[in-house]
């Protein structure tokens, strides 16, 4: 299914009320009456290859020299290296504000 299919298909009222109600509660934040029951939970491995997505900021360029064999790791782990490069300093650094320190 495309969509397209899902554009142009026929909806019901009844289904167009339960969208117009569900877009609201969506746009209001509230998500209390969810029912996540039927969820499956993630396993190990899924668990291990998520990634953490950050809001979109703008950055500023810089130039940094690294040794040839942490480059090679950072692009053995696939696309986005320099990405990966601000997220592991960005998860350092909160971890290190969470502690507290000043180094």
């Amino acid at each position: 299914m495309r969509s397209e299919d899902i554009r142009n298909r026929p909806w019901s009222e009844k289904e167009r009320r339960t969208l117009r109600l569900a877009a609201q509660r969506q746009a209001a934040g509230n998500d209390s009456d969810i029912d996540f029951r039927d969820v499956p939970r993630l396993t190990d491995e899924q668990l291990a290859h998520l990634v953490r997505r950050r809001d979109v900021r703008r950055k500023i360029a810089v130039s940094v020299r690294l040794d040839p064999q942490v480059v090679d790791w950072l692009k053995s782990k696939g696309e986005g290296h320099l990405t990966r490069i601000n997220d592991i300093l960005a998860n350092l650094m909160e971890a290190e504000q969470r502690r507290g320190s000043r180094r």
